[in-house]
């Protein structure tokens, strides 16, 4: 009898697996069907800020993946330098950094490819998924100009703001709405711009609800000053063409193009959580209409999008979707 010899699984090291998107991440590996291709390693706790322990990981895994703040996840790199593990960044510091790939597969034809071979990934900003996906493809059409005065709203569950901010929520008297960013330089703002091909940033208010989870993305438009003065229906139609429903793999989409009779006059913040699918609306009455991504804040904003972007990076099929 000739045994069958099993290909080695992909070895992921979680540097800053406490933290929410870290937690988020090995949950949705250890949910991975059976065989599972990734095999999580894990670094005892007391050494978990130990740089020699962490290159020590760094050395074994053959992707690392950065759940940490900005200024940490750069020294990360740095200190991983030469342990020939590659990268997938959580954090915002590299998203527009010279040689990583913006980990948005749905970016354009291609994008997943450039991800399954970078040696350094970066995973979008949530709020920025939402924004680029709806603006990316009108910006490309023609129909937005890149010049366009561009206003974004946000609002999102309160565990992206970090613990502090989850057990503030936690607590009976969370504050139920906060606007927050009105210096008007959120950290998004960089992604936002370069990957939309917007030329300048734009106007954008985040806020905070007292949910934890799901997020609402929406930006207003006055069609009667756009080029050619497009209708909704071309709105829409621009955005299915560029999110189709499979991968060109057959794998589900995570970007889904709601239809019109689909779309209503309400829509909940908190609808997709715990789901690592994304939803694209077009509104629309009297010359005006309002474009929303609805997403789960920790799922397809982050450690949903994270895993998707591993599998990728480790040749894998994608799965089904959580949710």
């Amino acid at each position: 009898m000739v045994s069958r010899i099993l290909p080695r699984k992909t070895r992921v090291f979680i540097d800053g697996e406490a933290g929410t998107t870290g937690l988020g991440i090995r949950q949705r590996l250890e949910a991975l069907p059976d065989p599972c291709p990734i095999e999580c390693l894990k670094i005892h706790p007391g050494l978990r800020k130990d740089p020699e322990a962490r290159f020590a990981m760094m050395e074994q895994a053959d992707i690392t993946v950065l759940c940490l703040p900005d200024d940490a996840a750069r020294e990360a790199v740095a200190l991983g330098k030469g342990s020939g593990t590659r990268f997938l960044d959580a954090s915002t510091a590299h998203r527009v950094s010279k040689g990583w790939v913006y980990g948005l597969p749905e970016l354009e034809s291609g994008q997943p490819e450039r991800i399954r071979h970078a040696r350094h990934v970066s995973n979008p900003g949530c709020y920025a998924t939402g924004a680029i996906a709806l603006l990316r493809p009108l910006v490309q059409a023609g129909v937005l100009p890149a010049e366009a005065a561009v206003s974004i709203n946000a609002v999102s569950g309160y565990s992206g703001g970090g613990r502090k901010m989850i057990e503030a929520h936690a607590r009976d008297d969370g504050p139920a709405f906060k606007l927050y960013g009105l210096d008007l330089q959120h950290k998004h703002l960089p992604e936002i711009t370069q990957y939309s091909g917007l030329a300048h940033q734009p106007l954008f208010v985040p806020s905070v609800g007292h949910f934890p989870q799901g997020m609402i993305v929406s930006i207003p438009l006055h069609l009667v000053h756009l080029p050619g003065c497009p209708s909704v229906s071309d709105l829409r139609r621009i955005l299915q063409e560029a999110y189709p429903d499979e991968t060109p793999d057959g794998a589900e989409s995570a970007v889904r193009v709601i239809q019109a009779d689909e779309t209503g006059t309400e829509l909940l913040a908190d609808s997709l959580a715990g789901d690592d699918r994304m939803e694209l609306r077009v509104h629309g009455h009297g010359g005006q209409a309002v474009l929303t991504a609805r997403l789960d804040n920790l799922g397809k904003g982050a450690s949903g999008a994270a895993v998707r972007n591993l599998l990728l990076m480790s040749g894998q099929p994608l799965p089904p979707l959580a949710g």
